[in-house]
């Protein structure tokens, strides 16, 4: 099977308790060290196989092959890769069932992470993930006093519309945010929206 590491936890003596997102379901597993295990990180895609133990609930990892994408040896993009798969755990740590939304999301960002900014593929797909949960706000009427909002707009985590003054963010052009909510394409967005819309997605799905 498949999946991508959004989170790694040190256990005892260097052995890890990783969680892998999949096609089907999110998946806590144990991982023991040793010299002929290949290297996984956070971000990482794996094939891997699943072993299970009596002595513990929790799967043994096992046969792990690394499936990397050509952008994996740029700095820059893994760091704001692993920023960006991260949210996910957090995200959905409590879910039970999640079906294969997040994995295909997840797999399409990486597909698209060397070909275009990559805090601009995370901001489309974090606008395809907001519509999917029902969380997509286009009525503009500002969050934090619910007047409409004539202008500049500007968002709160969650991508919550407010007023410029209301929220003393940087302000959003009305027209290329609807856009972005649409088609989940960002190309009439500024490289400065851009960062402010990267910036409040890292504060949390």
């Amino acid at each position: 099977m498949q999946g991508y590491i959004i989170n790694i936890n040190r256990a005892k003596d260097e052995d890890l308790i990783v969680t892998i997102i999949s096609k089907d379901n999110l998946q806590i597993v144990y991982r023991f060290y040793g010299a002929r295990h290949g290297v996984i990180n956070l971000g990482f895609k794996i094939d891997y196989e699943l072993e299970g133990s009596i002595k513990s609930s929790i799967s043994r990892l096992r046969d792990v092959i690394h499936l990397s994408f050509k952008w994996i040896s740029d700095r820059n993009r893994l760091r704001a890769w692993q920023d960006f798969v991260t949210l996910f755990h957090q995200h959905l740590k409590q879910a039970e069932d999640i079906g294969d939304f997040y994995f295909n999301l997840i797999d399409d960002a990486a597909m698209k992470w060397d070909r275009q900014n990559p805090k601009r593929v995370a901001v489309e797909a974090y606008s395809r993930l907001l519509r999917y949960e029902g969380r997509l706000h286009r009525e503009n009427r500002c969050f934090l006093c619910s007047q409409k909002i004539e202008k500049e707009i500007s968002v709160i985590r969650g991508y919550l519309p407010t007023h410029f003054e209301c929220s003393h963010t940087l302000g959003i052009d009305k027209d290329a945010l609807n856009e972005l909510f649409d088609t989940h394409s960002s190309l009439f967005l500024s490289d400065k929206e851009i960062d402010r819309l990267w910036y409040v997605l890292l504060e949390g799905l």
